[in-house]
């Protein structure tokens, strides 16, 4: 009867799900540094509770692309060391700012490695995902990107951009599909600029 007993028991035990653990630092920096192109449907939401839906485009590294469901007709470029915001609501140029002044930058460095000195400042577990605050050491003054990640495969599900105002936007990533290649276009921030000139 023992013998019945315990093998009900090893059966019942394989049958649980493995439970999420903490991932280490390096482990994520291996999985940022491994993701080359991404693509994925994005709700991004701000501080002041506006929602706002569209297509997400990475391309490690440095390069990023929103592009944002209408009516909100807005597009938001990372590319050359520069973050262009494009507004068919606004008159002029785009708004430009040095991509190394936005949090941004440290997950679309070349070569990430959150376990740098003073980098990250945060790293916890909620039971589900491994969450990962961190900022430029060199820069603590630009901001923090709290980055939050699943287990399993690994994978990055959403980010909560802190800037130094006390200003939160949090990004949540669906349908992430990686591996494609891009046209260079895509992400040209003077291609987009002559289009919208025409």
């Amino acid at each position: 009867m023992l013998k019945y007993t315990l093998a009900a028991l090893i059966t019942a035990a394989s049958a649980i799900p493995a439970y999420a653990e903490k991932l280490s630092l390096n482990a994520l920096s291996a999985y940022l540094n491994s993701l080359k192109t991404a693509e994925a449907a994005f709700v991004q939401t701000s501080d002041d509770g506006s929602v706002q839906k569209g297509r997400l485009f990475i391309q490690r590294p440095g390069k990023m692309r929103f592009e944002y469901a209408p009516p909100q007709k807005a597009l938001v470029l990372a590319s050359n060391n520069a973050v262009a915001i494009f507004d068919d609501r606004a008159s002029g140029p785009p708004e430009t700012y040095p991509l190394r002044r936005t949090p941004l930058s440290l997950i679309l460095a070349r070569n990430v490695n959150l376990a740098a000195a003073n980098m990250v400042v945060g790293h916890g577990f909620d039971g589900t995902h491994t969450i990962v605050t961190a900022q430029d050491p060199k820069n603590p003054e630009y901001g923090q990107i709290q980055l939050k990640f699943s287990d399993a495969p690994v994978a990055l599900t959403e980010w909560v951009i802190l800037d130094a105002g006390g200003g939160e936007t949090t990004v949540r990533l669906d349908e992430v599909v990686t591996g494609m290649s891009f046209p260079r276009t895509l992400f040209d921030i003077e291609t987009e600029r002559g289009k919208r000139k025409r």
